[in-house]
């Protein structure tokens, strides 16, 4: 097998192990779904609070990607596809996810940037130019306001 093979077979094998977490975030759907839309801020208040009661973020995290995508249907009319929610656990643990133009690189940042959130921790997506900084906070800020974050952009 060539460094070729060998590299794009650890890849798949990599994109595979996601879709256990894909499954649980899959489980949580129709319970999110019963939640009305002013339930999604205060549960952000509850999760956070969770945390800071010493609450573990990996038992919490499925649920924080499915209110995520739930916020992003009734907010956008978007619904992360699984790809996109492997591509947001990718990212949650600080890795590279790798996507072409067109996969909705944009809407997974939203599931992340929601986890952090919930944590506490202040999150900064970093754009190429002002416009796609303007942009993207204009397009996903719905989203997160609907789950109670506040959304700015930094321009130069």
């Amino acid at each position: 097998m060539s460094f070729i093979d060998d590299f794009f077979s650890k890849k798949m094998w990599d994109v595979r192990s996601y879709r256990p977490f894909v499954k649980k975030v899959a489980a949580l759907e129709d319970d999110v779904k019963k939640l009305s839309d002013e339930d999604f801020p205060k549960e952000t208040a509850r999760l956070r609070e969770e945390i800071k009661a010493g609450g573990n973020i990996q038992k919490i995290l499925p649920y924080c990607f499915a209110l995520a995508r739930e916020a992003s249907v009734r907010a956008l009319g978007l619904r992360h596809f699984d790809v996109q929610i492997m591509g947001g656990a990718v990212l949650f643990e600080g890795k590279i996810a790798e996507m072409a133009t067109g996969e909705g690189k944009t809407l997974v940042a939203t599931l992340p940037v929601y986890a952090k959130a919930v944590q506490g921790m202040k999150t900064h997506i970093v754009t190429v130019n002002d416009y796609l900084a303007r942009r993207d906070a204009y397009w996903m800020g719905p989203i997160y306001r609907f789950l109670g974050l506040t959304v700015g952009f930094i321009q130069h």
